[in-house]
């Protein structure tokens, strides 16, 4: 059954998921704060990355606690390069909102890497009618 840490890494996992399909079927025509990224790979890889993340992730959710930190580890990894892409952008004085794109990749990945420090709540086992309770 999906607990708390693998509903977070369904629905990661989706999001980055369409991330990534999104980069592949409908690129932005323009991405000034992703230039170090893209000097590294070109879109349509980081799209399939990106996608790739999302599946590790869907798939680790369904896995138990132990067991799912692929999907902890893909979903922040993949974020890492673009967050220090806009924020290079930034320093660097070629894209002024990098500040901005590399604080909002920062804030959306974080929520993973604290999930995946906790533990799963212990399942409450409910008692039946023929428990005699």
């Amino acid at each position: 059954m999906l607990g708390r840490r693998g509903a977070i890494l369904l629905s990661y996992g989706t999001v980055w998921s369409l991330i990534g399909y999104a980069q592949l079927v409908t690129p932005q025509p323009q991405q000034p704060g992703l230039q170090l990224a893209l000097d590294l790979l070109p879109l349509r890889a980081w799209g399939w990355l990106w996608m790739a993340a999302g599946l590790i992730a869907i798939g680790s959710a369904f896995a138990p606690q132990g067991l799912d930190w692929p999907g902890f580890l893909a979903l922040p990894l993949i974020v890492l390069p673009w967050w220090l892409s806009y924020l290079t952008a930034w320093l660097q004085g070629t894209f002024p909102r990098g500040w901005v794109a590399a604080a909002v990749w920062a804030g959306i990945a974080v929520p993973v890497l604290v999930v995946a420090g906790w533990r799963e709540p212990p399942r409450v086992k409910r008692l039946s009618a023929s428990d005699g309770r």
